[in-house]
């Protein structure tokens, strides 16, 4: 049996709200209006960048028409693109945590609500991307978490079966995405949920990627007991 791992990106794998909150203040600015204060941003990140934007607006008592949105999300990807890795950094224990799936033949793939293209930029710039056998984004297969097919294709494009699957993510997204195609999901305690980890309802909770190959091996026996006949 060989596990395919699929990790949500922001929040989980990455911690990117330093450079997407720039880059919805510098827009802000563009646009003559206050910046949003970093504490007060993190709490609306989740759901891609054109949610993101739509509940900045929300929070300062904004409207926006349809035309208004798509020129303020055009303008922000632009600048995000080019920033999308100033401040932002894999979380402790990233690369270790990977690396160790890999020794034990896990198929490892990212399933994000950001843009696969602006994944890919994120994950090359940071050195992750050789890690996954699939990166998808929500116009990868035209549909955004929470539809559970886009973890079920995500799965099947890093060639792994989604009955021996397991997502990870940090948000209510995530587990309700993993729990609508029927995988186990482990919740990390260190993104940007805004419900209290232990209450997203996940199969295992983690607070550091040092902890992420033993709990796999508490979901998935059998790759527990294949590991140690194989040391």
């Amino acid at each position: 049996m060989t596990p395919t791992v699929v990790f949500d990106l922001d929040g989980t794998l990455v911690d990117t709200a330093p450079d997407l909150i720039d880059t919805l203040n510098l827009v802000f600015r563009r646009e003559g209006l206050a910046e949003i204060p970093y504490d007060e941003a993190l709490t609306l990140i989740g759901g891609g960048v054109k949610t993101l934007i739509e509940r900045a607006l929300v929070r300062k008592g904004l409207t926006c028409t349809d035309a208004g949105l798509a020129s303020l999300y055009q303008d922000y990807l632009g600048c995000y693109a080019e920033h999308i890795a100033d401040r932002s950094r894999p979380y402790p224990g990233v690369h270790q945590a990977l690396d160790a799936l890999a020794a034990r033949h896990c198929r490892l793939a990212v399933c994000t609500n950001k843009l696969e293209a602006l994944a890919l930029r994120l994950l090359d710039a940071l050195g992750l991307r050789r890690h996954f056998a699939a990166v998808s984004g929500p116009d990868t297969f035209g549909m955004p978490k929470p539809n559970p097919e886009v973890l079920r294709r995500t799965i099947l494009a890093a060639q792994g079966d989604p009955a021996t699957a397991i997502m990870v993510g940090d948000s209510e997204t995530d587990v309700a995405t993993a729990r609508a195609a029927g995988i186990p999901v482990i919740a990390v305690d260190f993104g940007y949920a805004t419900t209290p980890a232990t209450d997203l309802g996940a199969d295992r909770l983690i607070s550091h990627f040092a902890a992420l190959p033993d709990v796999i091996d508490e979901l998935f026996p059998a790759l527990a007991s294949q590991n140690r006949h194989a040391d």
